[in-house]
C-alpha cells in the first residue's frame, strides 16, 4: 500500500515537472511568435573617421519595427553616422531606410523604412518598471550576423549601473542585465518578456564573460523614440555639473541629496554660484536624492526634464546652512559634431561642440577641430596634430566647418603653394605653415598666450 502511494506521488512529480516543462516552452514560443515578425537584420554603411582618413565599413546590427508604415527602433551606435542602411525583415524581404534621428546619451535611433505599406508586422511594447530579477526574458536580433536568431535566460539585474565607457555613455538609464545571450550583431534587438511585449534594447555585453548582457529599459527608450519621431532629435536641459553619490562624502544613512562633484567653468551652474562640494537638496521643490550610485541616473534626468532656457530653483545645503540658487538651464550640446576628410591635406576635421567650446576656453564656435592626421601626409609633416583647433587660414577667420570646406577646396583647386594656419593648441597660439606639394616648412610661435579665449560588427 505504501509503495504504491509513493508511487503515484512520484508519477504526480513527474508530470507537474512535464507540465511546467511543458508550458514554459510554449510561452516562449508564443512569445518569439509575436514579435519575430517585427525583427529587422541592419546592416548599415558607416562612415568611420580613424587616423585622418574616412572610410566605409558595413556593419551589422538588430532592430524591431514599432509602427505599421515601418519605424524601427536600433541602437545609435548600430546606425550612428550611416551613409546607407539596409534591412531585411523577418520575410526576408529587402528594404533600404533612412536614419531619422539618433541620441548617443541613450544609444537609442530610429530608422524608417523607404516603403509606402502601412501594414508592416509591428511589435508591441511593454513596460519596464514591473520587471523583476529571475523573470524569463529572451532576446531576439542577429548574432555574429546570424539573423533571426533568439536566446533565453532570466532577468539578473533590473537597474544595473554601468556609467560610461568610452563612447558608450548612459547619464540618463540604469540597464536590464540579462544572462540570455546577448553577441555582436544583437545590438539594437529586442529584449522579450513571455507576453511577447518587448521591455529592452539591447545593446551591451560584458567582454570575457558567458551571457552577461545589458538593454536599454524600454521606458526610456520609447521617451527618446517619440521625441527623434516628432522632433528628429532629442532636447535636454543641461546645468553643467558632475554629480556623485553621498557616499563618497558621508556614511551617514540619514542624509540626503547628491553631491556637487564639479562644475563646468563656462556653465549656468557656474554663472549661479554653485559649488563644487556644495549638496544638491531638490530641484524645483523635487529631491534629488542618490546616495548610491543607482540613483544618479534619475536625477540627472531629472535635470535634462527641466525647461530650457528657464530659471530653476536649487536647493543645496553648503557647510551649515541651507541656500535656494536659482539656475537659467541650456540646451545639452551633441557628444560629437559633424566631421569632414580634407585628403589633399591628409587629415580629418569636426565641427567645434559647445563642450570643446567651453574645455578650450574659446571665445565662440568659429574653427573646426583636427580628428586625425595621415602619417606623412601634408598636415602630419606640418605637424598638424589631433587636437589642434584651426581658427584661420590665411589671416581669414573661420566661421565653422562648412566655411573651412570651401576654404580648403578654394586652396587646392589652385594649387596654393602655401597656407597658413592659425591654430590653438592647449593656450598657446601655434602658426602652421602647410605646403600642398608635400615638401613642408613650418614657422612656430609657442610663446603667446591667447587672451581671450572606432571587428565593427554590432
Amino acid at each position: 500500500m505504501k509503495r504504491s502511494i509513493w508511487l503515484l506521488g512520484l508519477c504526480a512529480v513527474c508530470l507537474t515537472g512535464c507540465v511546467t516543462f511543458g508550458g514554459t516552452q510554449r510561452a516562449v514560443i508564443r512569445a518569439k511568435n509575436r514579435v519575430a515578425p517585427g525583427l529587422v537584420h541592419i546592416r548599415p554603411v558607416k562612415e568611420v573617421f580613424s587616423g585622418g582618413k574616412r572610410e566605409e565599413v558595413l556593419v551589422v546590427g538588430s532592430g524591431f519595427i514599432i509602427s505599421h508604415d515601418g519605424y524601427v527602433v536600433t541602437n545609435e551606435h548600430v546606425a550612428g553616422e550611416a551613409r546607407i542602411v539596409r534591412c531585411v525583415l523577418y520575410n526576408k524581404e529587402e528594404v533600404e531606410a533612412e536614419v531619422v534621428g539618433t541620441d548617443r546619451f541613450t544609444d537609442v535611433a530610429v530608422l524608417k523604412l523607404v516603403t509606402d505599406r502601412t501594414n508592416l508586422p509591428a511589435v508591441k511594447l511593454g513596460t519596464s518598471k514591473d520587471l523583476e530579477a529571475g523573470q524569463t526574458v529572451l532576446a531576439l536580433g542577429s548574432p555574429h550576423g546570424l539573423a533571426r536568431s533568439v536566446s533565453l535566460g532570466i532577468v539578473s539585474v533590473t537597474d544595473r549601473y554601468l556609467g560610461s565607457h568610452g563612447d558608450m555613455v548612459s547619464p540618463y538609464n540604469n540597464w536590464i542585465q540579462t544572462d540570455a545571450a546577448i553577441n555582436q550583431g544583437n545590438s539594437g534587438g529586442p529584449l522579450v518578456n513571455l507576453k511577447g511585449e518587448v521591455v529592452g534594447v539591447n545593446a551591451r555585453r560584458l567582454g570575457g564573460a558567458d551571457n552577461v548582457g545589458f538593454a536599454i529599459p524600454i521606458d526610456i527608450a520609447r521617451e527618446v523614440v517619440e521625441q527623434i519621431i516628432e522632433h528628429g532629435r532629442v532636447q535636454r536641459s543641461w546645468l553643467g555639473l558632475t554629480l556623485q553619490e553621498m557616499t563618497r562624502k558621508t556614511d551617514d544613512p540619514t542624509r540626503h541629496g547628491v553631491v556637487i562633484g564639479d562644475v563646468d567653468p563656462l556653465s549656468p551652474a557656474q554663472d549661479a554660484g554653485l559649488k563644487p562640494g556644495d549638496v544638491m537638496l531638490s530641484v524645483n521643490g523635487i529631491p534629488t536624492d542618490a546616495r548610491f550610485v543607482e540613483d544618479l541616473p534619475a536625477v540627472e534626468k531629472s535635470i535634462a526634464d527641466l525647461p530650457i532656457g528657464e530659471p530653476a530653483t536649487v536647493r543645496i545645503a553648503r557647510a551649515d546652512e541651507e541656500l535656494d540658487i536659482e539656475v537659467i538651464t541650456r540646451e545639452k550640446s551633441d557628444l560629437k559634431g559633424d566631421e569632414i576628410e580634407f585628403a589633399e591635406w591628409g587629415f580629418t576635421a569636426s565641427e567645434l561642440t559647445p563642450a570643446v567650446v567651453r574645455t578650450a576656453q574659446l571665445p565662440s564656435k568659429m574653427g573646426v577641430l583636427v580628428s586625425g592626421t595621415q602619417v606623412g601626409g601634408p598636415a602630419a609633416n606640418a605637424q598638424l596634430d589631433t587636437g589642434d583647433i584651426i581658427l584661420k587660414i590665411d589671416n581669414l577667420d573661420v566661421a565653422d566647418l562648412a566655411a573651412f570646406k570651401r576654404m580648403y577646396d578654394e586652396r587646392v583647386e589652385s594649387k596654393q603653394r602655401l597656407v597658413l594656419l592659425d591654430v590653438k593648441r592647449g593656450a598657446l597660439a601655434r602658426f602652421i605653415l602647410l605646403k600642398q606639394d608635400g615638401e613642408i616648412q613650418q614657422a612656430d610661435v609657442t610663446g603667446d598666450t591667447l587672451e581671450d579665449g572606432g571587428d565593427h560588427e554590432e
